[in-house]
């Protein structure tokens, strides 16, 4: 074992959680770590796997980081970092960013990284454009792939169309072509959002650079206002709220409600309930095929699968249409005070060339900033729920093959594993026999789910390994709020019973107020009017939470984290990135969130 160096455990001391020893099986060989990792910073990734992860949802860190790697490092040469890193340990997530530190290998990629980020900063709206296009046709060929039922006997028209192969081969072939084309979404995901990430990190750079006193708010703040379609679902729920109140329905938008008793009711309402239903079906394609989380879990269904979260949002917008509340985001405040902002700090430059400069690199942010938000509806929410989606149908097959008992029990697969129970099956059914192995798979899916569960008690370190030299990768700061000051806070390992937690400031503003600790979006009804969020992170179905809270404060996430975005939007203080908030602050507590200086304060 190597000698520890730092205020953090070695990937190599970490031990197996009793009960899960065989957690490795989960995933494939090259996730785990080894006698070469301890000597790099690994962060864990709570912000987008804050839980154990099943042996199928390991595809997703995957081909992410996959992806990541190869547009950031091989593509567009960012100069100063390579690829991330993944590593799983009893069932999380942590990454370690490669930074590029020799001054002559960045000034050789500084001059390929310009030349080929130049070119999509140039022409973003049109290939922005283009990228719609694809992600669209990517979902449209997903939607429209059939998993064969494998009957008795294959269609007359293989024979007369002489197609030359019996079904079973298309078993395996659309399975590959779903798996292909989860790759290239991802690959399309981060096509965009790394230079959406670098155009800020060179605003702000420069920025504190001019002005070493700025806070990273105010720079955030000049690019505030934004109007992106990640909104629209929440926005859909206003509508229907709207609708309901006008219609004379809302009386069965209740909170609690569950969803067949709402729908059988609405069925019961006449031209009026009929009215709603189809306007909450029309809604629904595409604006809810939006998952309860981050997109990366098959347990966390859409809207459109599962519509509990989105009746909890929407019986609270009722209560505010009644009350005769605003609903609208103030996206008008924030522009106005973005200009302001913009123009304050501008009129501070001495130079003509620094005030060009400064008018080039905000437009360029501003321009580039709403896809950071934007792609996620594409991705993570519309593509991502209907992959998992037809996952289910392949575990359909499996299970009238006797392979599993249930559908869903194909997420305790590996995807290296569905592809060989496939194999079991297309071999079974062009032999008249049954898949051989069968008790065997289902004993390994049982035990499985049951790792999972003892997973879940585990509480994983922030970090393992020494501090890094440098974290030069944007997203490792914007997305994960991953700083040397981060990194301090976590190493100083501050007094679970102190009142104060720090984290980082993600949106202006001083509120005190009581807490409410939600462990997960389908907890939602459970918020009041005027609380203040704590929760591990929020994906884009919190949306109907922050008309109602005063701040937000949450265990992971940077400033441009979904989080931080959205409370700027809202214009309420925000403090992510803390990592220890929802193990310290109970709810009922009262805070004082102070998202100027990042920090919490546990009044009593």
């Amino acid at each position: 074992m190597s000698e520890r160096r730092g205020p953090f455990p070695l990937p190599s001391e970490i031990t197996d959680v009793p009960g899960a020893e065989g957690w490795a099986s989960m995933y494939a060989p090259f996730t785990r770590f080894g006698p070469q990792d301890d000597a790099k910073f690994w962060f864990y990734n709570a912000t987008h796997f804050p839980e154990p992860l099943p042996a199928f949802d390991g595809i997703s860190s995957e081909v992410a980081y996959s992806a990541i790697g190869a547009n950031t490092a091989r593509i567009f040469v960012f100069p100063a970092t390579l690829g991330i890193e993944h590593r799983i340990v009893n069932g999380r997530v942590y990454l370690a960013a490669n930074p590029v530190t020799d001054p002559e290998e960045v000034g050789r990629r500084l001059e390929i990284f310009q030349r080929r980020a130049g070119y999509y900063y140039e022409h973003w709206d049109r290939l922005y454009g283009e990228w719609k296009q694809r992600m669209q046709a990517a979902i449209d060929e997903l939607e429209s792939i059939d998993v064969p039922e494998l009957g008795d006997v294959d269609d007359e028209e293989v024979v007369t169309t002489a197609r030359g192969y019996a079904s079973n081969h298309l078993v395996r072939e659309r399975f590959h072509r779903c798996v292909d084309l989860y790759s290239i979404v991802w690959n399309h995901h981060i096509e965009f959002v790394m230079l959406a990430f670098g155009a800020y990190v060179v605003f702000s750079e420069f920025l504190t650079k001019a002005f070493p006193e700025i806070p990273e708010q105010s720079i955030a703040r000049m690019v505030a206002g934004i109007d992106v379609i990640m909104y629209r679902p929440d926005e859909e729920l206003k509508r229907l709220a709207r609708l309901a109140v006008s219609l004379g329905v809302d009386d069965l938008l209740t909170d609690g409600a569950e969803p067949r008793t709402v729908f059988e009711g609405l069925a019961l309402r006449g031209e009026a309930g009929a009215t709603w239903l189809a306007e909450w079906e029309r809604s629904s394609v595409p604006w809810f095929h939006v998952s309860t989380g981050d997109g990366l879990y098959h347990h966390h269904r859409s809207w459109r699968d599962d519509p509990r979260v989105p009746l909890a949002g929407l019986s609270r917008y009722v209560s505010q249409v009644r009350a005769g509340d605003d609903l609208r985001r103030p996206t008008e405040r924030l522009k106005e005070e973005r200009e302001e902002v913009a123009r304050r700090y501008r009129a501070l430059l001495d130079a003509d060339e620094e005030r060009a400069a400064f008018d080039q690199m905000l437009g360029l942010c501003r321009t580039t900033f709403p896809y950071i938000e934007e792609h996620k509806f594409y991705c993570e929410h519309w593509f991502t729920t209907q992959f998992f989606a037809k996952m289910r149908e392949f575990g359909q097959l499996l299970t009238r093959f006797g392979v599993l008992d249930e559908a869903e029990d194909v997420f305790q697969l590996q995807h290296y594993e569905i592809d060989q129970q496939l194999a079991n099956v297309m071999l079974a059914w062009s032999a008249g026999s049954s898949p051989v192995g069968t008790d065997e798979v289902k004993a390994i899916v049982a035990d499985r789910k049951a790792m999972l569960a003892v997973l879940a008690t585990w509480s994983p370190p922030p970090a393992l390994g020494p501090e890094p030299e440098a974290l030069n990768d944007p997203a490792v700061k914007l997305l994960w709020g991953i700083t040397a000051k981060t990194i301090r806070t976590w190493a100083e390992a501050a007094d679970p019973s102190s009142a104060r937690i720090q984290g980082f400031a993600a949106s202006p503003g001083v509120v005190e107020g009581v807490a409410r600790v939600l462990a997960s979006v389908n907890e939602i009804d459970q918020i009041l009017s005027g609380e203040i969020l704590v929760c591990p992170v929020t994906s884009p179905s919190w949306g109907p939470v922050f008309g109602k809270i005063k701040a937000a404060v949450s265990d992971s996430g940077g400033m441009m984290s979904h989080a931080a975005i959205v409370a700027r939007e809202y214009g309420m203080p925000a403090v992510v990135g803390t990592g220890t908030a929802t193990r310290r602050i109970k709810t009922g507590d009262r805070l004082r969130v102070d998202g100027d200086q990042g920090v919490v304060v546990i009044l009593s």
